[in-house]
């Protein structure tokens, strides 16, 4: 029952269903997250933390970088179940495009540079 409720939790931001749809793409950088969500760097941290915690996001850490990724078919059928649940019935939404074709130019940032915008 936890783990139901920490994916209904999850799922229950814009910021973090959208953080979701980004990582369809492959795997992200924080920086690339927080430039396309425009939002404070500790919140989109916070959005992630909330989506690792429920399982729907893989963390990992390269040196000063955070990765995000989708998790993989290893993933309990919850979770793949919400990631699936997310994607279809979302694809059709005027911003899922919309954010795609931003991330693209997102994506073509160095990370250095990206990274350093939201650095102190």
């Amino acid at each position: 029952m936890q783990e139901f409720l920490n994916i209904a939790r999850a799922l229950s931001d814009e910021g973090r269903i959208r953080a979701l749809m980004f990582l369809r793409g492959g795997e992200l950088c924080l920086c690339q997250i927080i430039e396309m969500l425009a939002l404070a760097p500790s919140t989109v941290s916070k959005h992630m933390a909330v989506l690792h915690q429920a399982g729907l996001v893989r963390v990992r850490k390269e040196g000063r970088w955070t990765y995000y990724r989708l998790p993989g078919k290893d993933a309990p059928t919850t979770v793949l179940r919400a990631v699936r649940w997310v994607r279809d019935s979302l694809r059709d939404r005027k911003q899922i495009p919309e954010d795609a074709r931003r991330l693209k130019d997102v994506r073509k940032i160095s990370k250095e540079q990206l990274c350093a915008h939201y650095r102190r």
